[in-house]
């Protein structure tokens, strides 16, 4: 008598059947791990925090200098504000850096039960994604100074603008964050139809939904008001949109056939 074959299942898949002990004792190591990974980052932003600080404040320079100032001064109200200052930016430079390491951790828990072929997509996935963050903040950075100018103009022509280092850094680093973050929107998008949240067939039914979801985001992200400025963000947005369709349906549709198989 003929004993019914069993599917051989890879090896991935069969460690990642864990106990709840065991899952939380993996979590617990890659939350270390990208911790440790964002504490070296950002020791290394504030030892170069001078210089940081200098491209950041640029912007700046160039709005008082676009009104006859020859310097740039902040104005300093609290006696620990210059402190925070550095530690925010160190905090957040340190993220960014990590980036990479974060992102790995994330996705190795995340996906425990990654086929062969899909373990080695993950580095070049993982860079991509920190590829496209850097490549937002830089976008985010150069439209900057029209942004400040923009918010500027409004009042009177009395008004002039002296910015609190705490206030001015706080912005600019948040706005450079949501372009980051909105140029990963295809990474996200092709991770939810890898792991079976969303479906290529779903991403391409709601196309017009999608533009104006990107024109929405480009709005909030880019105050300004000035279409040009609009277009340049929403453009490449909904590129990227196509382009995460594209690389979703390969992705899942090879899954299908390794699990066929």
């Amino acid at each position: 008598m003929k004993l019914p074959l069993r599917r051989r299942q890879p090896k991935e898949a069969v460690g990642s059947e864990m106990t709840l002990v065991g899952h939380l004792s993996e979590l617990r190591t890659r939350l270390i791990r990208a911790v440790l990974a964002i504490v070296v980052g950002a020791i290394v932003v504030y030892l170069l925090n001078e210089r940081i600080i200098q491209v950041l404040q640029a912007p700046y320079c160039d709005l008082l200098e676009s009104r006859g100032r020859t310097d740039c001064p902040f104005q300093i109200r609290r006696p620990l504000e210059g402190f925070s200052v550095v530690l925010s930016i160190s905090g957040y430079g340190g993220l960014i850096l990590a980036m990479p390491v974060v992102l790995y951790q994330l996705a190795r828990f995340v996906l425990p039960g990654l086929y062969p072929q899909e373990k080695r997509m993950l580095i070049p996935f993982v860079a991509a994604s920190f590829l496209l963050l850097v490549g937002g903040i830089t976008g985010g950075y150069f439209l900057m100074p029209k942004t400040l100018s923009v918010l500027a103009s409004f009042g009177p022509e009395s008004f002039t603008p002296f910015f609190e280092p705490g206030e001015y850094f706080s912005f600019f680093i948040k706005m450079l964050l949501a372009f980051g973050l909105a140029a990963e929107t295809p990474l996200v998008l092709v991770f939810l139809q890898l792991i079976g949240v969303l479906k290529p067939q779903t991403l391409r039914s709601n196309r017009r939904i999608a533009g104006v979801v990107v024109i929405f985001m480009a709005a909030v992200i880019t105050p300004t008001g000035d279409p040009f400025t609009l277009l340049v963000v929403a453009i490449p947005m909904y590129i990227f949109y196509e382009i995460s369709i594209l690389i979703g349906w390969r992705l899942v549709k090879g899954r299908h056939v390794r699990i066929e198989a």
